[in-house]
C-alpha cells in the first residue's frame, strides 16, 4: 500500500468454517474474519503463520498483512502452502526499523483502513505501536513480542533509553493502552510490558506453539544454536568465546546482518548464516546440545524447535526460559565462557544426562502447540469482541 499502490495479494485456498469454529462474524452467522499483521524479520513470521493456519482450521478467516522487508523464498513457500489464509503484502514499514513516528502512524492508519475495506471483525496487531494511529473502530488485540524499550533494558542495563528511540516507546505505550486486549508470549514478558508501559493489568500470556520440524536428513552436529545472531541480546560474542573452549565444533545458524546493517563476524562459531527450515531440521535431527545464552527473550521459538526435536537444552537463566523450561533444561547464569563451556560439556559427554534432558525437552515441548496457541487466542478474540459490544460472540459451549 506504500506510495498509494494496491497491496500485493497472495490468496491461498480460503476454506470454510469448520465444525470447530468458536466465533462468528459481526452478522452472527459468517465465520469470524481477522486481519493479523506480521513481518518477515524474526520469529513473528513463524508465530503468525502457525497461528493463522491453526485459526483457519477452526473456521476463522485470516488476512495476514505483511509489513517490513519482503519474504524470503522459503517464507514465500510457507505462505503459498497456507490454506484458509490470504496474504497481503502491504509494502508498509516495520515500526522498529523506522527513524521516527510519522511512518508508523501512517502505517497504522493504512492497516486500519485496509481492515475496514476488507470488512473484518477484528484486528490482531503483532506490532502494538500500530494501534497508536487513528482508532480503527474495530475490536483490537495487540500482542507484544518485543520492543525497543524492553530490548534496550536487557542490552544496555542501567542506561536510559537513547533519545532517538523515545518516540517508539511513546507509540508503544499509546498503542498498548488503546488496544482492547493485550497479550505476550510468556507471563515473564507480560509482567515486563506492564511495568514498562504502566498498563492497568498484566497482559495475558499465550505461549507460542510449533509442530516438530520434519527432517529428511541428519547433519552431524554436536553443539548448536540458532537465531538472529546479529542481535546483541543473543550474546553471540559470548557464544563465540564458548566455542573457542569446546573440543568440538559449535555450529550456529541465523542471520549475521541486521536489516539496518549491523553485522557480527564470529571467529570461533561455525556460523552458516540464515538457513532453510530443511537445513535447520537436519541439524536438530542429530539432537545436538542446543544452547541459547540470550539475555532477553520474550519466548524463543528456536528453543522450542530444538526441544521438540529432542535436543538437550542449555539455556541462560532468565525468567522467560525458567517459565517455559524449568525442569527440562540446564540453566547457566552470567557471561563467563568457561562456565558455559563446562555446562555444555557436562551434558554432551554424559549419555545418561543427555538422554534425560532430551526426553524432558520433548515432553515439555508437547505443551506448546499451534492448536493450544489458537485456542488461547480465540479466547482473547472473544474478550476483545465483548469489550467492544460486538455482535460476534463466543460459542461458550464449544469454547469450554
Amino acid at each position: 500500500m506504500a506510495g498509494g499502490r494496491a497491496p500485493d495479494r497472495l490468496a491461498a485456498d480460503r476454506g470454510g468454517a469448520g465444525p470447530g469454529s468458536r466465533l462468528v462474524g459481526s452478522d452472527g452467522k459468517a465465520p469470524l474474519r481477522v486481519l493479523m499483521t506480521a513481518d518477515a524479520v524474526g520469529g513473528v513470521w513463524q508465530y503468525a503463520t502457525d497461528l493463522a493456519r491453526a485459526l483457519a482450521g477452526e473456521g476463522v478467516s485470516v488476512l495476514l498483512a505483511l509489513l517490513g522487508p519482503p519474504l524470503s523464498a522459503d517464507q514465500r513457500r510457507t505462505a503459498e502452502e497456507l490454506r484458509g489464509v490470504t496474504l497481503i503484502e502491504t509494502g508498509l514499514p516495520l515500526d522498529w526499523l523506522c527513524d521516527g513516528p510519522a511512518p508508523v502512524l501512517a502505517a497504522g492508519a493504512r492497516i486500519a483502513e485496509l481492515a475496514r475495506a476488507e470488512g473484518v471483525d477484528l484486528l490482531h496487531l503483532n506490532s502494538p505501536a500500530l494501534a497508536a494511529a487513528a482508532p480503527s473502530g474495530l475490536p483490537t488485540v495487540a500482542v507484544a513480542h518485543g520492543c525497543v524499550s524492553t530490548w534496550w533494558q536487557a542490552a544496555r542495563p542501567g542506561q536510559p533509553l537513547a533519545p532517538e528511540f523515545t518516540w517508539h516507546a511513546a507509540l508503544m505505550r499509546e498503542g498498548l493502552h488503546a488496544a482492547d486486549v493485550v497479550a505476550a508470549p510468556t507471563m515473564a514478558y507480560a509482567r515486563t510490558v506492564r511495568r514498562q508501559y504502566g498498563l492497568r493489568r498484566t497482559p495475558a500470556a499465550v505461549h507460542n506453539g510449533r509442530l516438530p520440524l520434519v527432517a529428511t536428513e541428519v547433519m552431524p552436529t554436536e553443539v548448536f544454536t540458532a537465531g538472529r545472531l546479529w542481535d546483541a541480546v543473543k550474546r553471540t560474542a559470548l557464544l563465540d568465546g564458548v566455542a573457542a573452549l569446546l573440543p568440538v565444533p559449535f555450529d550456529a545458524a541465523g542471520t549475521l546482518t541486521a536489516p539496518h546493517g549491523e553485522t557480527v563476524a564470529p571467529l570461533h562459531l561455525r556460523a552458516s548464516g540464515a538457513v532453510s527450515e530443511t537445513v535447520l531440521a537436519a541439524h536438530l535431527a542429530a539432537r545436538p546440545v542446543f544452547v541459547s545464552a540470550a539475555g532477553f527473550e520474550p519466548f524463543g521459538l528456536a528453543v522450542l524447535e530444538a526441544a521438540a526435536a529432542g535436543c538437550p537444552l542449555v539455556l541462560s537463566d532468565i525468567a522467560g526460559f525458567r517459565e517455559l523450561w524449568d525442569g527440562a533444561a540446564v540453566f547457566v547464569a552470567g557471561d563467563d565462557p568457561r562456565r558455559w563451556a563446562d555446562a555444555i560439556e557436562a551434558v554432551r559427554t554424559d549419555p545418561a544426562e543427555r538422554h534425560r534432558l532430551s526426553a524432558a525437552a520433548v515432553e515439555r515441548a508437547v505443551r506448546y502447540t499451534p492448536a493450544a496457541m489458537a485456542d488461547a487466542t480465540l479466547r482473547l478474540y472473544a474478550e476483545a469482541l465483548d469489550a467492544r459490544g460486538s455482535q460476534g460472540r463466543a460459542d461458550l459451549g464449544q469454547a469450554a
